[in-house]
């Protein structure tokens, strides 16, 4: 089976409980699960969290929202999935970080036929826009990083899978010549970015608004960009610094 993973918890120091923040009288984690529907090619969305007693109400909102959800390690995300896979019978999944509104389905699509005519084991998209896409991981290729890591702080975990050798790790290919920007921000990780959201989203009439539409947007009005971009550097290079593979 194919899925969407939604990694998300409420803990946050730079900006609490930015999954609850809401736009529109949604929740910021309610408008991607709405927009992950929109995939053609996931057969389940699952919501993946923690036991802790604060992220009771992501559970909550998964059930509201009609999608499943699982719960696992605080700190070690590559577990939660590999938990939720068995939970699931998932073959093959697309991660979409909760901080990550603008997830495209177009993409995630585009993922889930390129693994079913490859099989291979992990996909990346380089220089597509930042938080339009994540990766796409094949479930046994995870149990085998569960195997051979020797920490619990897998944050930053593409390493695992890129920098082993161990894997057929492919590019996402047919990215659309649209979404191969460098100079657009959309994660929610700072309150420049939350603002950036709603500035977007308020622009809308309608929730049915694809990665297409919001690029027109920001080209008409590109002092909406410049909302939150100047944060791009400091988030990558808060990115490296907690980057580290650590094996058996």
């Amino acid at each position: 089976m194919n899925a969407i993973f939604i990694t998300v918890r409420t803990g946050s120091t730079r900006l609490p409980n930015k999954a609850l923040l809401k736009i529109k009288d949604e929740t910021t984690i309610e408008h991607l699960i709405k927009r992950l529907k929109k995939s053609s090619l996931a057969e389940e969305i699952v919501l993946c969290t923690t036991t802790l007693a604060e992220d009771d109400i992501l559970c909550e909102l998964a059930s509201k929202n009609g999608i499943k959800h699982h719960r696992g390690s605080v700190e070690d995300k590559l577990e939660r999935w590999n938990g939720a896979s068995k939970q699931y019978n998932v073959e093959f999944f697309v991660t979409a970080d909760g901080d990550d509104l603008f997830c495209e389905p177009e993409l995630i699509d585009l993922a889930f036929e390129q693994y079913n005519n490859s099989k291979c084991d992990f996909i990346k998209a380089e220089g597509v826009i930042c938080g339009s896409f994540t990766y796409g991981i094949k479930t046994s290729a995870l149990a085998k990083v569960c195997e051979i890591k020797n920490t619990d702080n897998t944050e930053m975990m593409w390493v695992y899978f890129t920098d082993t050798g161990l894997f057929n790790v492919r590019d996402l290919q047919n990215v659309p010549k649209d979404f191969l920007r460098t100079d657009i921000r959309m994660t929610l990780d700072y309150l420049d970015d939350f603002v950036f959201f709603a500035r977007v989203i308020e622009s809308f009439d309608t929730e049915d608004f694809s990665l297409r539409d919001i690029v027109q947007l920001i080209d008409e009005k590109p002092e909406i960009k410049e909302i939150n971009f100047y944060l791009e550097e400091e988030w990558k290079n808060n990115q490296l610094a907690k980057t580290t593979l650590e094996l058996k």
